[in-house]
């Protein structure tokens, strides 16, 4: 059993009510299209990505009509401050701050290598209406709240106590978090409470720009997969 399923039943145990995975927009349609047929690539030389998403391979790739906007809450301009307020760039010193080219490089390699989990910081209920296609859904509260559901996830990413009481991320995968966007202050406050409970700096990373940048750039998003593996995943 892999690390994120293994993370999965932790979510499981937490009781999150998760749906089967469904690409948002018309998937099948854009996955007909050839290389040259993309007019809205996401460079030049990329026209797509394919990213594993609990076992279903969702194509990542910008919307093509070229005039369509955002209807939808993340079309909103302003919110109230406090508590929506415009996040600083950089989450904690010595995090380092991604954008999305980063991101999709590191679902690609970090992720399907199992060097690293792509983490939606989100509560549940954001994350239950789409989410980053490769993204393990753990709420920021998780790791701002000391219980024994985050030292099983803690020991899941190989935290070790030592004698002290203090964890030990020696043998830790990085981890990348985000949130709602710039005004989100919920995957800076996990890696923040990451940081502080003695995860490496240098083994988290940050997309500010989460959920808005990424539909404002018309990234394909997911309905999310449930976080819980079947039967047939238990032996490892």
């Amino acid at each position: 059993m892999s690390l994120v399923q293994r993370l999965g039943v932790v979510m499981g145990l937490l009781c999150l009510m998760m749906q089967p995975a469904l690409a948002a927009g018309d998937e099948k349609k854009d996955k007909a299209l050839k290389p040259d047929q993309i007019k809205v690539k996401i460079t030049r030389k990329l026209p797509w990505v394919d990213v594993n998403h609990f076992g279903e391979i969702i194509r990542v790739m910008r919307i093509q009509d070229e005039d369509h906007k955002l209807t939808d809450d993340f079309a909103r301009t302003s919110r109230p401050c406090p508590p929506f307020c415009i996040q600083p760039m950089q989450a904690a010193p010595g995090v380092k701050t991604v954008g999305e080219l980063e991101l999709l490089h590191f679902v690609t390699h970090e992720v399907k290598s199992g060097k690293g989990i792509l983490i939606d910081a989100r509560m549940p209920s954001w994350y239950e209406t789409e989410t980053i296609p490769g993204a393990i859904n753990l709420p920021f509260i998780v790791f701002t709240t000391p219980s024994r559901q985050r030292d099983q996830v803690f020991k899941l990413l190989g935290g070790v106590k030592d004698k002290n009481g203090r964890w030990k991320f020696d043998n830790a995968p990085t981890l990348m978090l985000f949130c709602n966007g710039p005004w989100c202050d919920q995957s800076p406050r996990a890696i923040r409470a990451l940081v502080k409970a003695g995860y490496p700096a240098s083994k988290l990373l940050y997309y500010r720009g989460g959920m808005q940048l990424w539909k404002i750039l018309g990234l394909t998003t997911v309905i999310p997969s449930p976080n819980l593996v079947g039967d047939d995943d238990e032996d490892e």
